[in-house]
C-alpha cells in the first residue's frame, strides 16, 4: 500500500481540521534523531493516530509525567514511503526546502519540519507560499539562511596542496551546509583530488576523481588555526599564497575601503579560512 493512499484513506487519518490543534496532540515520540528517523516518525504518527507534542532523542529523559512514550524504529520502507508521498504534494522547491532545514540543526527544528509535513499532508491545496502560516513562514525563512550559507561555501572555501598532490580545504559554516556544496566542487574540480573539511561538525567529502566519500580525521591537529600545517604543504604552496596576497592587496582601492559592508559580504568566521586574511 502506497503511504500517499494511506494519507487519503478517510479511516487511517483524523479530521485535518482538528490534527494539529493543542488539545488533540498526545504522548511523546523518541527516535534516533536521522533524517529517515524523522519521516518514521511521520508514518508511524498517521499510522498510530497520535501526534505526538514533543519529539526526544534516543538519550533524552522524558517528563516526569507522561502519558505514553513510542519509540519509533527507523524504517527505510517507512521513510521512503514518506518521501514519495511529500514528492507527490510539494514542489522540488518544497522538497529542498525541508532537507535545508533540517541541515540548519538548529534546536527544534525537527518538531518545526513534522508540523509542517503533517499539514502538508492534511492540505488539499498547496501550503508553500502561505505564509500567514507559522509554520510554513519559518521554513523558508529557516531554508533560505541554509541555503546562503551554501553560498557561502561556494566562495569562501581556498584549497591549500598538499605534499602528496591533495588539496585540502578546512571551514565551520554556520549550518550543515557542506553536503548541498559538494556536488559545485566535484563539477567545478573534477580533475584533481581534494578533502573539504567541516572542522566544527569534525566530518567532510574526500574527491577521488571518481565520487566523494564521507570522511572523518582523527585529530585536526594539523590545521588548528585554518591552516595547514606548512610540514603538510607542497614545496611551492607557500608562494602561491605569498601570490595570491600580493594579487589581493594590489587589487584593493584603500579609498573605498569600507569595513563595515567588508564584515556584511564576508563574515569574520570566515576570515582564518582564507589566504588573503592571513599575515
Amino acid at each position: 500500500m502506497k503511504f500517499e493512499y494511506l494519507m487519503n484513506k478517510r479511516e487511517n487519518i483524523p479530521n485535518t481540521k482538528k490534527v494539529l490543534l493543542k488539545e488533540d496532540l498526545g504522548g511523546f515520540f523518541r527516535y534516533d534523531k536521522t533524517f529517515e528517523g524523522l519521516l518514521t516518525c511521520i508514518f508511524d504518527a498517521y499510522e498510530r493516530k497520535t501526534f505526538p507534542e514533543k519529539l526526544f532523542d534516543e538519550q533524552e529523559i522524558e517528563p516526569l509525567f507522561t502519558d505514553e512514550i513510542h519509540t519509533v524504529i527507523t524504517d527505510e520502507e517507512k521513510s521512503s514511503r514518506v518521501w514519495k508521498g511529500l514528492e507527490k504534494k510539494l514542489s522540488k522547491y518544497g522538497c529542498n526546502m525541508i532537507t535545508h532545514v533540517w541541515l540548519s540543526e538548529e534546536p527544534h527544528s525537527d518538531e518545526l519540519i513534522f508540523r509542517y509535513i503533517c499539514k502538508v499532508y492534511n492540505s488539499k491545496q498547496s501550503i508553500e507560499t502561505n505564509f500567514g502560516d507559522a509554520d510554513v513562514l519559518e521554513m523558508n525563512q529557516l531554508a533560505k539562511k541554509v541555503s546562503q550559507e551554501r553560498q557561502r561555501i561556494l566562495m569562501f572555501v581556498r584549497f591549500q596542496k598538499t605534499a602528496d598532490d591533495m588539496f585540502f580545504a578546512p571551514i565551520s559554516p554556520m549550518y550543515n551546509a557542506l553536503p548541498l556544496a559538494v556536488e559545485h566542487f566535484i563539477d567545478r574540480f573534477a580533475d584533481q583530488k581534494w578533502i573539504i573539511y567541516d572542522t566544527k561538525r569534525n566530518y567532510g567529502y574526500y574527491y577521488d576523481l571518481k565520487t566523494a566519500t564521507e570522511m572523518t580525521l582523527d585529530n585536526q591537529d594539523n590545521f588548528l588555526d585554518g591552516k595547514l600545517n606548512e610540514s603538510l604543504m607542497a614545496t611551492d604552496e607557500k608562494l602561491f599564497q605569498e601570490l595570491w596576497k600580493g594579487y589581493f592587496k594590489s587589487m584593493t582601492i584603500k579609498e573605498r575601503i569600507n569595513p563595515k559592508l567588508h564584515r556584511q559580504h564576508l563574515p569574520i568566521r570566515f576570515w582564518k579560512y582564507l589566504t588573503e586574511k592571513q599575515k
